[in-house]
């Protein structure tokens, strides 16, 4: 039996707050690392906690890899799940050495330059989101909750920016991929209203609005 949301059971996140999060507005969602129940779902969230190296070995520990690089419904990956849809990570467990990632979104993951405020970034901040169905009905400045040291430079696949020292991606997308560095789990209303958008996306809807804004 398909569900509607599947939440990747990576083997490296604790993936409770994610799933009640979901659980609080709808009643279809599961965690899996089942392939058919995946690649079934009508859209799929990629968690992660830790350090790239870790996330990734277990990923290619569940044969998920390539299996996650083949899903064409709404991907949304969480924090960690985030940097892994990007092509390269430096974060290993504190050593900066080139982490090889999923490689859906061409960006790279560095340390956050944070201009000499504390690391991690953690604790609320404002977001500056782009017109991407994601961020429907976010204003400009809303808050949301980070905890992060590395990040995603913003590029052309950024759809969301926040500035902690530096400006950086709060959210990047390609395709049917989308991904976060802040926890919308934890981030009250206007996290719970994200995730809401990500609810309303189908394969479908998705591609509609994506050819709507290539025209």
């Amino acid at each position: 039996m398909s569900q509607t949301t599947v939440i990747i059971d990576t083997g490296c996140a604790n993936l409770s707050s994610v799933r009640y999060a979901f659980e609080r507005l709808t009643d279809d969602v599961i965690v899996s690392d089942d392939h058919q129940v995946i690649k079934a779902a009508q859209r799929v969230v990629l968690p992660g906690v830790g350090t790239a190296g870790a996330a990734m070995a277990s990923l290619r520990d569940k044969q998920l890899v390539e299996l996650i690089q083949g899903l064409k419904q709404p991907v949304l990956g969480v924090c960690l799940g985030m940097q892994m849809m990007g092509t390269l990570s430096k974060e290993q467990g504190g050593k900066l050495i080139d982490c090889e990632c999923l490689g859906l979104i061409p960006t790279n993951t560095t340390e956050l330059d944070s201009q000499g405020q504390p690391l991690p970034h953690m604790g609320w901040n404002q977001i500056e989101p782009s017109a991407h169905p994601l961020f429907n009905g976010i204003e400009a400045g809303s808050y949301l909750y980070f905890v992060h040291s590395y990040r995603a430079p913003v590029s052309e696949y950024t759809i969301a920016k926040c500035q902690y020292g530096e400006t950086f991606s709060a959210a990047i997308a390609k395709d049917n991929f989308m991904g976060v560095q802040f926890h919308p789990e934890k981030s009250a209303a206007v996290g719970a209203a994200i995730l809401r958008n990500f609810l309303a996306l189908d394969t479908a809807s998705l591609n509609a609005i994506l050819q709507e804004t290539m025209r």
